[in-house]
């Protein structure tokens, strides 16, 4: 028989008690509340809501949210529910309610356009499909879908009128595993052109700056042939006569900035090899860079011909066009 000394008892007993005050407690714990869960399927489960459920985990409780929305349940719904499966002692952890989100995989609006467009150009032959404007009939919205849902939506038939671009069709969208749903959309679908529009009216001669104008896309068939496609095309220019925001820009409604109006006073800049002469005068016309004005020379009274360079400047030649039968090697006569 091995015999322990009162010493030695005393410190087994003493070893004993720390280590039961560092280990611990075997005992089962408390079921507690969850702040938020993210919920699959329809069905809100008390497990989704309470950690340590045990074997009552998978009991449904609730209604989940629809597809990709967030609510919230309080924390005295959660425990009227759970007391009829016998769950004792829920800790609530001081929530008063719990946010709940049902997860799901969004199919964008953008997406479906982009498909009942590539199904119009293959089918009606329409040309490229980023170049077929789709409006529907019905506001379209982004589709929540299961997030485990397979595949992408697709067309399953399409009915199209040319003559009046109205379109009819049945898209086959994946809403599960191995379940997919229809939906069905109608609207109208027409060739489109981007066009350049202004955002705010333009009064005659302003220059159009970055911020005056936007690209928009229009039915080719209400546009015309001479509208102008591209942002580069109109900003720098200046408003032909006075523009409304909306419409469509044509060649036609802009012109180079006038570099010099009517009645200014310009210098007016004579040419000829070697030398540089300027004079003063009075524009008669107004004129845009390039454009051929005519101009009173202040000194000597008479009315010349010159080119627009810049603002307030003319260029003229010192030589008179004549025909060249006329022409002699010597002769050349100044203005």
């Amino acid at each position: 028989m091995i015999r322990l000394c009162t010493a030695a008892l005393v410190s087994l007993v003493a070893l004993s008690a720390a280590t039961a005050q560092t280990l611990p407690s075997l005992g089962p714990q408390k079921p507690v509340l969850r702040a938020e869960a993210t919920i699959t399927g329809d069905i809100v489960r008390i497990g989704d809501l309470v950690d340590r459920a045990g074997i009552i985990a998978n009991v449904p409780i609730f209604r989940a949210p629809d597809l990709g929305a967030t609510g919230s349940v309080s924390a005295d719904a959660v425990i009227e529910a759970v007391r009829a499966h016998a769950l004792i002692g829920l800790d609530t952890n001081g929530l008063t309610e719990v946010i709940v989100t049902r997860a799901s995989r969004t199919i964008p609006a953008k997406q479906v356009e982009d498909t009942v467009a590539a199904a119009l150009s293959k089918q009606f032959s329409l040309g490229d499909p980023k170049n077929i404007a789709v409006s529907f009939e019905r506001e379209l919205r982004a589709i929540q879908v299961e997030p485990n849902a397979q595949g992408e939506p697709r067309i399953a038939r399409v009915n199209y009128d040319a003559r009046t671009g109205r379109f009819d069709a049945t898209l086959e969208i994946p809403t599960g595993a191995s379940n997919r749903g229809m939906l069905r959309l109608s609207g109208r679908a027409v060739p489109a052109v981007d066009v350049v529009t202004v955002l705010r009216p333009i009064e005659r001669g302003a220059v159009l700056k970055d911020g005056d104008v936007s690209i928009e896309r229009r039915a080719r068939a209400d546009t015309g042939r001479d509208v102008i496609a591209e942002l580069g095309q109109a900003i720098g220019m200046a408003a032909r006569a006075a523009l409304q925001p909306g419409r469509p820009l044509r060649a036609a409604d802009l012109m180079k900035p006038e570099l010099v109006a009517r009645n200014e006073t310009v210098t007016l800049i004579f040419e000829i090899p070697g030398i540089l002469l300027t004079v003063r005068g009075k524009a008669l016309d107004s004129g845009a860079e390039g454009d051929v004005i005519s101009v009173l020379n202040e000194q000597s009274k008479r009315t010349v011909q010159g080119v627009v360079v810049g603002p307030g400047r003319v260029m003229m030649s010192t030589r008179q066009p004549k025909l060249a039968a006329n022409l002699t090697p010597s002769n050349a006569t100044a203005q």
